[in-house]
């Protein structure tokens, strides 16, 4: 539980425009209804963003242990040869190009945190090797189609520690996901060393089944973890899209509290109760952190960054007189 009051600055860093099958990205959701609102290209992809965050705290920790400069994200980074790309119509950019804009070492970095795994989250947290350096770690290239030579790369954030629950750590390395590729070696094995593993509690116990519209018997404020004392920034299990993804959370400059959203809601799109993800590992699960995550954004009044959305990604969240919530974007985040 978070009990300190510290606050920090933040700035939306957008690491890089692409596109996902929208099929995928809606899954039972047929594709009559979710193009009302999402506009697919000839591919049948639908346009999102690789939203990151850049978090300062806004007066220095008198006890010196809490980072200064956090970042929550890394987007997929640099890696993938232009055949990869473009599967994804992926714009040639990365997190190092955002961080440049607005002048920010990447080895000014104290913390890293991401909400899990995948390539499109944590594929930035390394990069490929400059000519004439050495590289950190040799070895297969991120691919999604046929092999590609081995690459050296480099931690991209060489002096951050590296914030994940255990349970997407272990997923991860061992490759637990409906997708085949998504857990790349190359953003994995060179960061091992800075990897911090946190084991938030669960929002329902082990063997236990909730109902459709059950909610934890614990709040959120109960269920944090403190990453660092008197930081005030926070993590906490959002299970569903992977079993050991966590959303983010810290209070701002401005007193508000605010929560990066992983892919429980990617976008403002996928805001309804059967909206889950193709890529779900549990599409139950996730129907399920939906509701008991918008209800605490709604009771909580957060204001929510969406990892996803290409357009506006930060919301507040209200109750409607329908049995769900509304989202309502906020022009002026930052």
């Amino acid at each position: 539980m978070t009990t300190t009051t510290a606050r920090y600055r933040w700035k939306l860093l957008r690491a890089g425009r692409f596109r996902l099958d929208g099929g995928s990205m809606f899954g039972l959701i047929p594709r009559s209804v979710w193009t009302r609102t999402v506009t697919p290209d000839d591919r049948g992809r639908i346009e999102v963003q690789h939203n990151c965050l850049l978090l300062e705290r806004a007066a220095p920790d008198p006890a010196g242990k809490a980072p200064q400069r956090v970042l929550i994200e890394t987007g997929t980074g640099n890696k993938l040869d232009a055949k990869n790309r473009d599967l994804f119509a992926m714009e040639d950019r990365s997190i190092l190009d955002a961080l440049r804009e607005v002048d920010v070492a990447p080895e000014s970095i104290d913390a890293v945190i991401v909400t899990h795994l995948h390539f499109d989250h944590a594929g930035g947290l390394t990069r490929l090797a400059l000519p004439g350096e050495t590289p950190d770690w040799n070895g297969p290239a991120s691919t999604f189609g046929a092999p590609r030579p081995e690459q050296g790369v480099k931690r991209t954030f060489p002096n951050a520690e590296v914030v994940v629950q255990r349970r997407e750590w272990e997923d991860a390395l061992a490759n637990r996901s409906v997708m085949t590729r998504t857990y790349f070696p190359d953003h994995l094995e060179p960061i091992r060393e800075q990897v911090r593993l946190v084991d938030s509690p669960r929002p329902f116990a082990p063997g236990i089944i909730p109902d459709r519209d059950q909610m934890p018997l614990a709040p959120v404020s109960l269920r944090e973890t403190e990453l660092w004392p008197g930081s005030g920034v926070s993590v906490f299990l959002a299970p569903g899209h992977t079993w050991g993804q966590q959303a983010i959370k810290f209070i701002d400059d401005q007193g508000r509290t605010v929560v990066f959203t992983p892919d429980v809601l990617p976008t403002a799109a996928h805001n309804g109760a059967a909206y889950n993800l193709g890529y779900d590992v549990e599409p139950y699960t996730s129907m399920i952190t939906r509701r008991w995550f918008l209800d605490a954004a709604a009771e909580d009044a957060w204001t929510l960054v969406l990892d996803h959305e290409a357009g506006n990604p930060v919301y507040t969240v209200r109750r409607n007189d329908k049995g769900w919530y509304d989202l309502s974007p906020v022009a002026e985040y930052a």
